[in-house]
């Protein structure tokens, strides 16, 4: 630790901080533009300038220098650093007369109006008059893809979008050209952007250059309610803030969560709050003569009845959704056990995972954060990339901070990944291979802290078992199974899954699983709790409780209208097992409810009455069957005993390549699939992404 003298205060700070850095843990702001916590220094906007005792007889760039850099007192005093002397309250008013000079007097129609960082500052560090006349410099917008909406004559050159794109998100699609009064940020081509997370350059444009394009003109931001809840787009457990006005969502943004995605979040996540107004079913509906027909719930809930009664419990099965938050599948399975039916599945791909071999079995055990500390890295059926943009940039950030050194490998269909891996081969057979002896085995066996990450596309197979023995038993034999170290990793693609699978959501001893229910003849009475992702055989009378028109809805010959994720409160258990709360942002459509309480109102017209009248006291119900569903944004350590004793079973394994289990990024889901802005970034990546337009 080092001391250093800021504004008269003395701190310790460690010796590799910045000066802006050491300036902040005394307490002191120090305005910037350029500088951000996650990407390296630029040193482009000199807005940070501070003065130096002892220094240069100029104001030093803070975000440049190192606390080492600096020289003591003649007599050893600490070094003293001064953020508000005339000479720092010059040289701020003087950047940002700088930085004023070319920018367009246009506030009240710019979408950053209101959270502008430039606003901001202008107003604690500038002063009222500009001493510069001459005409403002115009600079062509640029097509950068449906996403981000540019205003290029608002850029200051901070250049965080393309350090983001090159550094964060891995895909260097944005630029400099020109020196000068003549450089302009642009994709060279003209082309859209490639990335997932490309949304996170308008969070960090600290002007209104980039902003986002689905909301370009909709709202301002004081006009909007806030409300923090969890990203369902996929299994990360992305921490969001849901906006709104009235009852409809206007933007979502993340909120920063240092152990699951820092402060950023995949497109998917941030521009598919269109979805959640189209395609809405509003009100039930009951199948007369071969179409559906509205209904209302009394008669829809007779209809039901009638079928439920007539029907054996055996031949009576759920299907749990992956949308689902965990109270809902709770009380789908007391309908079901109710009902005295052990058909209910959570896993409409047929995924391999089972509560019985251990919660350590189905999650990601080192967590999100811990991919910090892997030594190195196999990634077994899955592409991290489009399952799970912010686990991906979680890998690339630790790729980045080995200097290039961290090996991984990589067995399944050859992505890119955005940073570069060893291709060990496409199946089972490699997967084997390298459990004996090999090259990444020995890499793997080398590293202080190898971690395994196995994906869906080798588990929802037929062979599924058989490979997630496979897998334990590698991840075992080298070493990623120790004291302190849990380096199994199952990523999963579905937000409700591992909750699901938490209270129980499988199959009873000789009951049928997902594959069985919809196979025809599978079963008489099927309920689909927001199950849009499997296709059930004619023959079954099917209800549907869900939020979209979408192929669950297609099928049912009932329909009851849901919330959906931004509707209702609930908790989501994500990847890595963490438990976390979503609140509501709006409120149903038309005549929906929360999925619980349709259940409970059900249940009591079935003669199964669920023992709980409110969320409250059915969260209370599920605590006390479920302790650890309680304790919430807390990483619980799963016994490690449990990937040994699965690596202990047995199975034969195909010699199929693995596949993809995400092969359409955009149009994952039943909302991802009504959003028009999903729709045209599917087209846009489908045709190649190499689409020439003005904006």
């Amino acid at each position: 630790m080092a001391k250093i003298i800021v504004d008269g205060t003395e701190v310790d700070v460690p010796a590799e901080y910045t000066l802006l850095q050491a300036c902040e843990v005394a307490g002191v702001e120090i305005p910037r533009f350029c500088f951000h916590e996650r990407l390296s220094i630029a040193g482009n906007c000199r807005m940070c300038l501070v003065e130096v005792k002892g220094g240069p007889p100029k104001p030093t760039a803070s975000c440049a220098m190192a606390v080492k850099d600096l020289r003591p007192g003649s007599n050893g005093e600490p070094p003293v650093v001064l953020t508000k002397s005339p000479m720092v309250k010059k040289a701020r008013e003087g950047v940002m007369e700088f930085l004023l000079i070319n920018h367009p007097l246009d506030c009240p129609i710019c979408d950053q109006g209101g959270e502008c960082d430039l606003q901001d500052q202008a107003m604690a560090y500038g002063v009222d008059t500009s001493r510069f006349a001459e005409n403002k410099r115009a600079v062509e917008d640029k097509y950068i893809g449906p996403l981000v909406r540019t205003s290029m004559n608002r850029c200051i050159h901070c250049t965080r979008c393309v350090r983001f794109s090159t550094e964060v998100a891995g895909v260097p699609d944005l630029g400099a050209i020109g020196r000068g009064e003549d450089m302009e940020i642009t994709t060279y081509l003209e082309h859209a952007m490639r990335s997932e997370m490309q949304g996170n350059v308008a969070d960090l444009c600290p002007v209104g250059a980039l902003t986002h394009k689905p909301y370009a003109f909709h709202a301002r931001p004081w006009e909007l309610g806030k409300t923090e809840s969890i990203d369902v787009m996929d299994a990360a457990g992305s921490n969001i803030r849901i906006d709104t006005r009235g009852r409809e969502v206007m933007r979502i943004l993340p909120r920063t969560s240092e152990a699951v995605n820092e402060e950023w979040i995949s497109d998917k996540t941030r521009y598919v709050w269109d979805g959640l107004k189209t395609q809405r079913l509003d009100r039930p509906y009951v199948r007369r003569d071969g179409r559906l027909a509205p209904a209302t719930w009394t008669e829809a809930f007779d209809a039901i009845a009638a079928k439920v009664k007539a029907a054996d419990p055996t031949r009576i099965g759920a299907l749990v959704g992956d949308l689902a938050t965990v109270e809902e599948a709770f009380a789908l399975k007391g309908l079901m056990d109710g009902l005295g039916s052990g058909n209910i599945d959570c896993r409409q791909d047929g995924a391999a995972l089972d509560p019985a071999h251990g919660r350590a079995s189905y999650v990601f055990n080192p967590g999100i954060a811990g991919i910090e500390e892997a030594g190195a890295i196999l990634i077994v059926g899955s592409d991290p990339r489009h399952e799970a943009p912010v686990i991906n940039a979680r890998i690339r950030k630790r790729w980045r901070a080995t200097a290039g050194t961290l090996k991984v490998g990589l067995i399944g269909a050859p992505v890119d990944l955005t940073y570069p891996c060893d291709y060990l081969g496409a199946g089972p057979d490699s997967l084997a291979d390298l459990a004996g002896t090999g090259t990444f085995a020995d890499v793997l066996k080398a590293a202080d802290k190898p971690l395994v990450i196995v994906g869906q596309a080798a588990l929802a197979r037929p062979d599924g078992a058989a490979i997630l023995a496979l897998a334990a038993r590698l991840a075992v034999a080298v070493g990623a199974v120790k004291d302190g170290w849990n380096g199994f990793a199952v990523l999963h693609t579905a937000a409700g899954r591992v909750g699901a699978l938490d209270v129980g959501c499988v199959p009873a001893a000789g009951a049928s699983d997902a594959a069985a229910m919809a196979a025809p003849g599978g079963l008489d009475v099927a309920f689909l709790l927001g199950a849009d992702e499997i296709e059930v055989a004619p023959g079954a009378f099917t209800v549907y409780i869900g939020t979209h028109g979408d192929r669950g809805a297609h099928r049912a010959d009932v329909i009851l209208p849901g919330a959906a994720y931004s509707e209702k409160s609930g908790l989501y258990v994500n990847t890595e097992g963490r438990v976390q709360f979503a609140n509501r942002a709006a409120f149903p459509p038309g005549d929906a409810r929360e999925d619980w309480a349709v259940l409970r109102a059900l249940s009591e017209v079935l003669g199964t009455k669920l023992p709980y009248d409110s969320l409250f006291a059915l969260r209370a119900a599920l605590v006390a069957a479920h302790p650890h569903l309680g304790r919430l944004d807390v990483l619980e350590p799963a016994g490690a005993d449990a990937v040994i004793a699965l690596g202990q079973t047995s199975g034969t394994t195909d010699r199929a390549a693995f596949g993809l289990a995400v092969t359409d990024f955009y149009l994952t889901n039943p909302i991802a699939r009504a959003s028009a802005v999903m729709a045209e970034c599917s087209a846009l990546r489908l045709g190649g992404a190499t689409a020439v337009a003005a904006e």
